[in-house]
């Protein structure tokens, strides 16, 4: 068999794929509502109760702190420029206080029994319908994703229920050598495959991952009721496949499950002070998500299951009118199937799984930087879409929250400037000076670590997973690594995602370009190109600030982040701390923990511990 791969047609060789089995998926229309649909069964019941409280509790607090600083500034009057400080506060205390608010009630969900989710995971017995396991890639590294297809065929294989999950690598690869390389490790990993494998690669990637799922519905999902969609840094046991499809059947109204996946595989220090973070913060606010959420929540593109005749018939994405990038495809697709599945009637679940789905981080802040970029262009997009017919109002909240994320990073800096060029005024007065409120200041220093705190309480407040992080001198050791570098590297996100949103205005479109997977260090000049604008703005931010002679001590420190970003990046890229940090028994998951249990491995060694058949996937 030739290794030759025409690059004008699919490569569609004998056995390559099966027969076709095509599926319509027509374009949905923003302008038009459909029939109004029924509450899904799965819906809480106390779902509406539970986000009133939610909301008035944010905008209670909001209100609360927002009065007290216009008390101040009224006194004497309030100016212009104390208005506009006023105006910048209000939305961004709203957005912590509800980020808060979400955290605190996942705790006490915790804290009570469970998350009081409205879907929990089927276990035992096997499927009656086929799934299809979709891996889109695109000029990814063939051999790291072959050995997690390989890895993911035989987890599900030792199941005892392959015979009704078929793998597909879904090619959009671009990169000539790249295509005949993916082939080549396709056709030696189909000789040993225990269950169905098949390639497809598309000659033109058209719409991007969207457009990769939607041609494969097109020509092969009526042969599959459900289909688990991945990305290529993605691995999931085969038990985790085995109840999502068991619990899909069981319940005919739901259309999409989304597991919230764990962060493994990390080794510079970026990457595995995320990986530690998301692994010790994220179940507490993700409690919280899902006892909000309800049949509205949210997809993430990958780690889920989805009902393949629901999605064809529901999320056929439009061309959004007008120029890139506000116009064009949909690039932050997910959050708006989810919220089009929801329109149609269907639900939409998270559930959260202890283990069994898992993906890889962007290994340094300026690969984390590059893909942020797409998604803020998307997350922007969202806000066009809050008009449009037919949405449930939680899924309109559920864009409105994707896209004000990335308008609240120039809120911030907006604000520190504006408070750096305070100036007394005549009398000698100073504007909003720091001390008259700071109730509200440390009020806004609560909301913002208190996720973090509450994670932690939970944590140590029970004896097995207290342990499972190594006890807690190593917690308490390892958040003492990590507030640091949150608070050192917030400032770096603020002025990026600022930069973004400027670029976004100015017309430019992201692109899709291949994600970098792994790396070790940055260069100087590199890191310094990127991160030039930060370096201006901080020192000139800093020179204001030592000018006015006021606001030094909440200024300064922002300043100096921004001016020392490019060296913070590169230390951050580092491998060898992240590797040293790791033989310390430092920043290390339960995964991690119970690796090193075995006699065989040593701390440098450890990279992740996942159940028994995924474990060659990380290998070396």
């Amino acid at each position: 068999m030739s290794n030759h791969i025409p690059l004008t047609a699919p490569h569609e060789l004998a056995g390559d794929l099966p027969h076709e089995a095509p599926m319509a998926m027509p374009t949905q229309s923003f302008a038009d509502a459909p029939a109004t649909p029924r509450p899904p069964a799965t819906s809480p019941r106390s779902i509406d109760e539970r986000r009133a409280l939610l909301i008035v509790g944010t905008i209670v607090v909001t209100l609360f702190a927002s009065a007290d600083i216009v008390g101040v500034a009224a006194e004497d009057g309030i100016s212009l420029r104390e208005l506009g400080l006023i105006l910048l506060f209000c939305p961004l205390f709203a957005w912590i206080a509800f980020a808060f608010s979400t955290a605190l009630a996942g705790y006490f969900a915790l804290r009570h029994g469970g998350t009081h989710e409205s879907l929990r995971l089927e276990d035992g017995g096997a499927p009656r319908e086929r799934t299809a396991v979709l891996v889109p890639i695109y000029n990814e590294d063939v051999d790291g994703v072959m050995k997690r297809v390989r890895a993911m065929m035989r987890s599900v294989a030792s199941t005892g229920h392959g015979a009704q999950f078929d793998f597909f690598i879904l090619s959009d690869s671009t990169d000539p050598a790249i295509r005949v390389a993916e082939h080549a490790a396709f056709e030696a990993l189909r000789q040993e495959a225990p269950l169905g494998l098949y390639y497809r690669l598309r000659p033109q990637n058209l719409h991007r991952k969207p457009g990769n799922i939607a041609e494969w519905i097109s020509r092969f999902g009526n042969a599959y009721e459900h289909m688990i969609v991945l990305d290529a840094d993605s691995l999931m046991s085969g038990e985790v496949m085995n109840r999502l499809a068991l619990t899909m059947e069981a319940h005919p109204g739901v259309a999409l499950i989304q597991t919230l996946p764990s962060i493994i595989g990390s080794r510079t220090l970026f990457a595995r002070w995320q990986q530690f973070a998301a692994r010790l913060y994220s179940p507490v606010s993700s409690a919280g998500l899902l006892w909000w959420s309800g049949a509205e929540a949210t997809f993430w593109g990958h780690n889920a299951i989805i009902r393949t005749r629901a999605f064809a018939q529901c999320c056929g994405l439009p061309t959004l009118p007008g120029r890139k990038p506000f116009g064009g495809a949909i690039m932050s697709h997910d959050l708006v199937e989810a919220a089009m599945l929801r329109r149609h009637g269907w639900a939409v679940h998270m559930v959260e799984v202890e283990e069994g789905s898992y993906e890889e981080y962007p290994p340094t802040a300026i690969d984390h930087a590059i893909r942020d970029r797409r998604w803020c262009q998307g997350n922007i997009q969202h806000l066009r879409l809050l008009g449009g017919k037919g949405f449930h109002w939680a899924s309109r909240f559920q864009l409105l929250i994707g896209g004000s994320a990335y308008l609240t990073s120039p809120l911030w800096l907006m604000m520190l400037i504006a408070g750096s060029l305070q100036q007394a005024d005549a009398n000698g007065r100073v504007l909003l000076e720091v001390p008259q409120v700071t109730w509200v200041f440390t009020l806004t220093f609560v909301l913002l670590f208190g996720p973090k705190l509450l994670s932690v309480a939970w944590v140590l407040g029970d004896p097995a997973r207290r342990a499972a992080y190594g006890g807690a001198e190593r917690i308490i050791a390892s958040v003492m690594i990590e507030i640091p570098l949150a608070v050192l590297l917030a400032p770096m996100v603020m002025m990026t995602q600022t930069l973004m949103l400027i670029d976004i205005l100015r017309g430019r479109d992201s692109g899709w370009k291949a994600q970098c997977r792994d790396a070790d260090g940055l260069s100087f000049g590199y890191a310094f190109r990127f991160y030039r604008w930060h370096v201006l703005t901080g020192i000139a931010m800093f020179a204001v600030t030592l000018s006015t002679q006021h606001q030094l001590l909440w200024t300064a420190p922002v300043a100096l982040s921004l001016i020392a970003a490019p060296l913070l990046a590169m230390i951050s890229a580092r491998r060898d701390i992240g590797m040293l940090l790791m033989r310390d028994e430092l920043l290390l998951t339960p995964e991690e923990w119970r690796g090193l249990g075995r006699s065989d491995r040593r701390p440098a060694e450890i990279t992740v511990n996942v159940p028994a058949a995924l474990t060659e996937a990380r290998a070396g």
